[in-house]
């Protein structure tokens, strides 16, 4: 399997586990997805609350709270405008509420360069920046821009967040840990969230319509 966090690894990519590679190497023409169960412990900054509830009818962040909130991860690659993207979508289950937040990752050949587009339409667009530590995948967020109607719109530094995530497998325990934080200048943390999970690998035939949120990605930031 080849995906685009390889991609933009390159070589580095041979040092990550063989469990995370199999996680985010999934590529366009594999024909399997990756569905991960378990349980995440979020918080938020107070500042941030009065945007956090606007952000889930487009599937993005969310207001609520918990420990060993139950989770489902699901993840598979496909194409969209000859580029190769790799959807992930994360689904939390409240004691009276369900959320979602959907990211998709793209890969810019031409310009060798990974993106995440984030919530349904893409509505944020964030440069990404991986490295692999002692097995782990370590994500930076880099550059972000809004996207709306086909054009990409700067945020300038005080307005965009600082997201770091960092994905790892336990041998010993025979399960994921993921550690991810969401930052602002102006307000700060936003979201965290932290927890562990088990996965199975299935083979799909096609990936349905709900797993690809954003479309016509022809166009990326500059």
């Amino acid at each position: 399997m080849t995906g685009v966090y390889e991609h933009a690894l390159g070589d580095a990519a041979d040092d990550l586990h063989p469990k995370v590679r199999e996680r985010y190497g999934i590529g366009p023409d594999d024909g399997v997805v990756c569905v991960g169960h378990g349980e995440m412990d979020i918080d938020h900054g107070t500042l941030a609350l009065p945007a956090l509830y606007a952000m889930p009818a487009r599937n993005l962040l969310f207001p609520e709270t918990g420990d060993d909130v139950p989770f489902t991860v699901t993840t598979t690659g496909w194409r969209d405008a000859g580029r190769e993207v790799l959807t992930t979508r994360r689904e939390f289950e409240f004691d009276s509420t369900r959320r979602v937040f959907d990211s998709l990752t793209v890969w810019d050949h031409d310009r060798e360069r990974l993106f995440d587009f984030l919530g349904t339409g893409g509505l944020l667009a964030s440069e990404l920046h991986p490295r692999v530590e002692d097995g782990a995948l370590a994500v930076d967020g880099g550059k972000q821009w809004l996207h709306v109607g086909g054009r990409y719109v700067p945020l300038p530094g005080p307005t965009a967040a600082t997201v770091t995530v960092r994905d790892r497998y336990d041998d010993d325990e025979e399960q994921y840990h993921v550690l991810g934080t969401v930052e602002s200048p102006l307000v700060g943390r936003i979201l965290r969230y932290q927890g562990t999970f088990t996965q199975t690998l299935e083979e799909w035939e096609r990936v349905p319509p709900a797993l690809k949120p954003t479309r016509g990605l022809a166009s990326l930031p500059p």
